[in-house]
Order: C-alpha cells, then sequence, then structure tokens
C-alpha cells in the first residue's frame, strides 16, 4: 500500500458522541482518491481539457474498525486490487498515526465515464496495462 492523504481529526468533524462523523471518513476517502489515481497513471482533470472523460464511484464498502477522536493523525493508504474492462477496485485503509489503529478500510470499485454520454467506458489499453502492473503492489 501507497500513502496517498494525511489529515488530522479535527473538533468539527466530530460527532456529539466525541468521534469523527462518518461525513469526514467519506471525505478523507475520496479526496485520497484523486491522489491515487494520480500515483497509478498520473490522472488529473487537467488531462481532459474538454471534460469527456473521469471516474464515477458506483460501490463503496466501509469498515469503522477503530474510534477516531479529535486531534488524532491520520493518514490513508491505498492499493489497487483489480483492474477490468470499465471498472478497478481499490482498497484504502486508514490508519491513527498515534496507535498505529487500523481506524476504517473502505473498498471500492470505480469506472471510466463518459461525461457527454453518462456511461461507463472501456478503460484505454494503456491505462489498463499501467494499472495492472500495480495490482496488488507497493509502488511510489
Amino acid at each position: 500500500m501507497i500513502s496517498v492523504h494525511k489529515s488530522v481529526a479535527h473538533p468539527w468533524q466530530c460527532d456529539v458522541m466525541g468521534h469523527m462523523t462518518t461525513r469526514f471518513y467519506m471525505a478523507m476517502f475520496d479526496d485520497s482518491s484523486y491522489h491515487f489515481l494520480h500515483h497509478l497513471f498520473g490522472w488529473n482533470s487537467a488531462q481532459d481539457p474538454a471534460g469527456k472523460f473521469g471516474w464515477v464511484d458506483v460501490r463503496h464498502s466501509i469498515n469503522y474498525l477503530a474510534e477516531v477522536n479529535a486531534g488524532d493523525l491520520l493518514e490513508v493508504r491505498a492499493e489497487l486490487v483489480k483492474v477490468g474492462g470499465k471498472s478497478m477496485t481499490t482498497l484504502f485503509e486508514m490508519i491513527n498515526l498515534g496507535s498505529g489503529d487500523v481506524a476504517a478500510t473502505l473498498e471500492g470499485v470505480i469506472v471510466l465515464f463518459d461525461l457527454n454520454e453518462r456511461c461507463a467506458v472501456t478503460i484505454p489499453d494503456d491505462i489498463r496495462k499501467t494499472a495492472q502492473s500495480h495490482v496488488g503492489t507497493d509502488f511510489v
């Protein structure tokens, strides 16, 4: 897994029970996904100035494993699990740097999406080959 995001749990991100609320877990995982796509094959929205293609989340499975409190330092790490014809499956782990605990995991499926036609499209061979070379590996 590679590091794709670092953050801190701020008091305003915590709920009435004193721990980080679920909406902010998702925000950190979402921010992490953009960094991960950049690490995989240099993707960013500037590569497509016409705004024709993008990556769309189609499934998330989140496990909350350890409480995150205000002030906890967090790191999200990611790994590519699978590359399909139109989709990729990713795994993210949110680590509490103070305790070393895995606070949460997210397994997600994303698809390459035609933003004009509003449908999933086949991942181009060059992107698929680059992505597949990273399945299950730690890379820089």
